[in-house]
């Protein structure tokens, strides 16, 4: 092969490569997401000093860590030079995902900053639902009339650098329940869908295998009926070729 026929070649598997890199995914993997808020919003912790609440305005949200069934969630300035929150969130699953990025909030707050509930990426079937401080998920639990996702521990809300290892670490430890607006404690589940669920159908009746009638008597007379058939039609076929000659 000569080395203008190669060069084609080169290039074409060099091409094949990148579209096939996992950095060809990158925003798929960490679910890099702009986010325009028209309004405020009050987001759990651990967000940085003071910021409880995000103003309106364009935020990126980022997925930091999927390794466990807890994930745990990023929020920057529009520019990515800051880090406003790192916050735990659960995996929920819904059945049909939408071709764009969904945000629900704990609706029925009013006057004040709404406090977002969970982040779907677009095409994702895996959305985050994001935990509160049991006290405040209590409030928002009353106001919403659902259970809502709750740290059972109590945890630093604020921090200087909530970007530090120790803060990860940290929410990826804390007990997590879900509470309702009476405080008593539930499961998870009733919050949050943690795998898709499948119904088991039941098999049609033609598919079911007959079912064997139970013996109850010996074969032998049967075979002995059959040998007196066998021996009258060897004398019936006898007597008819005698009187054919």
């Amino acid at each position: 092969m000569t080395l203008l026929r190669a060069v084609p070649f080169v290039f074409s598997v060099a091409l094949i490569g990148a579209m096939f890199s996992p950095s060809a995914k990158a925003d798929d993997y960490d679910k890099k997401t702009i986010v325009t808020f028209s309004g405020p919003v009050e987001i759990p912790p651990v967000y940085i000093t003071g910021m409880r609440v995000l103003p309106a305005g364009t935020y990126v949200f980022k997925l930091v860590n999927s390794s466990s069934n807890r994930h745990i969630v990023q929020i920057f300035n529009k520019d990515q030079t800051k880090i406003y929150a790192t916050i735990l969130a659960i995996p929920n699953y819904r059945l049909v995902p939408k071709d764009k990025t969904v945000i629900t909030f704990n609706e029925g707050v009013r006057g004040q900053p709404q406090p977002i509930r969970a982040w779907f990426y677009p095409g994702a079937n895996w959305g985050e639902e994001f935990v509160y401080p049991k006290t405040r998920a209590v409030e928002l639990a009353k106001v919403t009339k659902v259970p809502v996702l709750a740290l059972q521990a109590e945890v630093a809300v604020e921090a200087a650098k909530p970007e530090e290892p120790q803060v990860v670490v940290v929410l990826q430890q804390a007990p997590v329940i879900a509470v309702r607006p009476t405080g008593e404690e539930v499961e998870i589940a009733q919050v949050v869908q943690s795998e898709p669920r499948t119904t088991v159908a039941a098999a049609p009746e033609a598919a079911l295998a007959p079912a064997e009638l139970p013996a109850t008597a010996s074969s032998l007379p049967l075979i002995a009926l059959c040998g007196l058939l066998a021996l009258g039609g060897a004398f019936s076929l006898r007597a008819m070729r005698k009187r054919a000659l």
